[in-house]
């Protein structure tokens, strides 16, 4: 089971190929990929096209789902967020936070295209492909 992160799929679904859209590619066949509530958002509110959008809202429709959102979760994205803050790393979006406390507390690997992940991967141990 893989999480695809925003990042990834919007290089994605605007055709650019590159090494984390190749390996996107790869793993849709071979592996459970998953999205969730904040994701799902992030994708389908950048589609300026209706077309695409119904075609990307189609596709990831067939994809696992998950609520990445709970009182635990938010309560350990903030200590996450506050446990790299006193290392003087602040994390720019809450989204990605929140996304990254949801793979390391599940367990569940990540595929991204965001520096912002890049702390939580070396002091919170979030694992990644």
């Amino acid at each position: 089971m893989i999480l695809v992160d925003t990042s990834v799929w919007i290089d994605y679904f605007n055709g650019i190929s590159n090494q984390k859209t190749n390996k996107l590619d790869l793993i849709l066949g071979i592996d459970v990929v998953i999205t969730g509530d904040i994701i799902l958002t992030e994708i389908l509110q950048g589609f300026r096209n209706d077309k695409d959008y119904k075609i990307a809202k189609k596709q990831l429709g067939s994809i696992y789902y998950y609520q990445f959102l709970n009182k635990d979760i938010s309560i350990k994205a903030a200590e996450n967020f506050r446990f790299l803050r006193k290392k003087g790393i602040t994390i720019r979006k809450t989204t990605d936070i929140l996304i990254g406390t949801f793979c390391i507390e599940y367990n569940i690997p990540l595929l991204h295209d965001d520096k912002d992940f890049e702390p939580m991967e070396k002091y919170l141990y979030l694992k990644v492909i």
